[in-house]
């Protein structure tokens, strides 16, 4: 039998082992069926669903804006992002499917991908199967403990108060400080829809695409406006030709073809879907590594919806700590 001070030095060896792995940059290349995993799972519930893939990048950019992209949208309960003002018509199918995600990956390679990888994979899955651009994506983040603060999760822009310089710094404050990261982001409105109190001020604007907005909210006050009205279930370019012709849906995407300093980037996406998807994919990976507060420190959630219940390195320092434990183990 191994002593007390054997047992002991092995329970430390495990808690380092275990800090080491919990906080390794390489934890999902341990899992080699992951994309596989993940783009079937997104691409089935696509076609069933379409309207899952504006879900999924609207729950992205909730998530990654405030302070990172840490999954930390995905907390449940009181006090967490979800309860906050901006959270709370978050598509409840799309983060359900992130967490069916997680337990088939879970499940095929045990716990060593988060959730936040997972959501990040899932996006760009339902980027491309809606026909957008592939782009590369991080490995090895982890799922944030906490919440982001409220008054972060406050800052996400508004799509009916927002000016681009409202939008700009909201991107900035992340890094993407360039005007093109923000355009190039706005194009994901190519895919999704909106309820009539989303876009009130736009219909009340006076113009005749906002009249027609206007009256089609009055027939039916339950309808879901197509956000692209060009093409609304492909990811094309076809956003920006609606913005050329005064056909936005949002404000916040009207003033991207009326401000001096943005127009000029619409019209080139309008002009050439290829200079969209090209900035697109350069900008989604720049927003998936946006950099997180603390740095890349957490856990991989055993649900996308909790945190761990006990962490494999509190179990880990507790057995190096507690003799009698480490025996009846």
């Amino acid at each position: 039998m191994a002593s007390r001070s054997s047992r002991a030095a092995g329970a430390r060896v495990l808690a380092f082992l275990t800090v080491s792995v919990l906080l390794s940059p390489t934890l999902s290349q341990t899992c080699p069926q992951l994309d596989s995993i993940v783009t079937s799972a997104v691409q089935t519930a696509l076609r069933q669903e379409i309207a899952l893939a504006a879900g999924l990048l609207r729950i992205f950019f909730h998530d990654c804006l405030p302070n990172g992209c840490d999954a930390s949208v995905y907390l449940k309960g009181s006090g967490t992002e979800q309860s906050m003002g901006p959270n709370r018509t978050l598509q409840p199918r799309a983060l359900q499917l992130i967490e069916d995600i997680r337990a088939k990956v879970h499940a095929a390679c045990g716990p060593t991908v988060s959730c936040a990888d997972i959501s990040t994979l899932a996006t760009r899955a339902a980027v491309v199967f809606s026909g957008g651009p592939t782009y590369a994506v991080p490995r090895g983040v982890l799922d944030s403990l906490t919440p982001a603060p409220q008054n972060a999760v406050n800052g996400l822009p508004a799509p009916s108060t927002s000016s681009v310089s409202t939008l700009a710094k909201a991107f900035s404050d992340i890094g993407l400080r360039d005007l093109a990261d923000l355009v190039a982001l706005s194009g994901a409105h190519t895919v999704g829809r909106a309820a009539c109190g989303f876009f009130s001020d736009r219909a009340a604007n006076g113009d005749a695409f906002g009249n027609r907005l206007a009256a089609n909210c009055t027939r039916n006050p339950n309808l879901r406006q197509n956000l692209d009205v060009v093409t609304p279930d492909l990811f094309d370019n076809g956003y920006y030709r609606a913005l050329v012709a005064s056909q936005g849906v949002f404000t916040s995407d009207m003033v991207l073809i009326r401000d001096a300093s943005t127009a000029p980037i619409v019209r080139q996406f309008a002009n050439s879907k290829d200079a969209f998807f090209t900035q697109f994919a350069k900008s989604m990976a720049k927003l998936a590594t946006a950099p997180r507060p603390g740095g890349n420190v957490g856990e991989i959630r055993r649900s996308c919806f909790s945190r761990n219940a006990r962490s494999a390195i509190e179990t880990a320092v507790d057995v190096a700590g507690d003799e009698g434990f480490s025996a009846s183990a």
